[in-house]
């Protein structure tokens, strides 16, 4: 029998004072193989992420059944740490997009960072991606890692935004050094980025402001607005980490709703892999604390996509040079890219 009144009732409005939400999926079940190093290397990602993080973020962990070291390591940090004020502990491994989709729906903040937990985040993160927000109020999703070859994976709002409201043109790789530690990192036989990728990445500049972003971006780090989340699949995810599972509940909303997928133009992230190694130390010294300023108030990011109009182009014209390869190298040619494999 209930017995009294819940006063809870009385403040039927949920406020919030925060207006970033970082969230961090981690699996590391034993420290064998391939995940023998991986614990230093989240350490250094959750160490570099709370240093570089402005006093109006938060931060939630979704540990998927992870060591007992691991666990209690969590633990220790959501204690100290302010800015820790989630912390979800599966008995089973849901996989990443599980984990992303239980802590994003269950949050309010507009700004959403999705990270794997080998991350290691450098000072001027979140301004510089906060900021290319504000520049560009279509976007949907912003990376601090700029890639110079996803400028055609789910970027048909990019296109339209580019050639209908602003510009586009190749660019000067700001820090080719950076990408390629990215690349290495993967562990792939073959790298990815050719001489070429690590010259020019192609460039979309704000006609309004003339502000300027890398046109595409992965998502092993990203900041989503909430919408993205909100509109998107309401469905869970039943595979784990492989067979396109991140494009069917980030990519493809995110397109859908007719928003921008952009990078920052410099390098603020490093992605480490599972192994540690001394650039990744000597970055993280040259982090300094609490030193990252509130630029914004939350309300800014306001949800702005394209018109209905503006995706049908961008949408065709996309297919166009996905089709056509003489389409695709006159139109590289034009940008400022001389190069016929790039």
């Amino acid at each position: 029998m209930r017995i009294g009144f819940n006063p809870a009732k009385e403040n039927k409005e949920i406020t919030i004072e925060n207006y970033h939400r970082v969230i961090v999926p981690v699996y590391i079940p034993n420290f064998e193989g391939y995940f023998a190093n991986l614990f230093d290397v989240f350490k250094l990602c959750l160490e570099s992420l709370i240093i570089t993080s402005h006093n109006k973020t938060r931060i939630t962990i979704y540990n998927n059944n992870s060591h007992p070291t691991v666990k209690a390591y969590i633990d220790e940090k959501y204690n100290e740490c302010e800015l820790i004020d989630q912390v979800f502990h599966s008995k089973e491994n849901l996989g990443k997009i599980n984990a992303i989709l239980a802590a994003s729906k269950g949050n309010l903040e507009p700004l959403i960072t999705i990270t794997d937990a080998d991350v290691l985040f450098k000072n001027g993160w979140q301004e510089a991606v906060e900021q290319t927000f504000i520049n560009f109020p279509e976007a949907g999703m912003v990376s601090p890692v700029p890639s110079s070859k996803v400028y055609k994976m789910f970027t048909a709002n990019n296109w339209y935004f580019g050639i209908f409201k602003g510009k586009l043109a190749f660019e000067k790789v700001e820090d080719p050094e950076a990408m390629h530690r990215f690349d290495v990192s993967l562990g792939n036989k073959e790298l990815i980025y050719k001489p070429i990728h690590l010259e020019k990445y192609l460039v979309l500049t704000n006609k309004k402001n003339n502000a300027k972003a890398v046109m595409g971006c992965g998502h092993f780090v990203a900041t989503l607005k909430r919408e993205v989340f909100d509109k998107g699949s309401n469905c869970p995810a039943f595979i784990k980490i492989v067979g396109g599972v991140e494009r069917v509940f980030i990519d493809t909303p995110n397109e859908k709703l007719g928003l921008l997928r952009i990078a920052t133009k410099e390098n603020y992230a490093y992605h480490m892999g599972n192994n540690t190694e001394e650039w990744m130390y000597d970055e993280f010294n040259k982090l300094k604390n609490n030193n990252t300023p509130v630029l914004f108030i939350g309300n800014e990011f306001v949800f702005q996509p394209i018109s209905k109009i503006g995706q049908f182009l961008g949408t065709n014209f996309k297919l166009l040079l996905d089709k056509s390869k003489k389409t695709n190298l006159f139109l590289l040619n034009r940008l400022g890219l001389n190069a016929k494999n790039y």
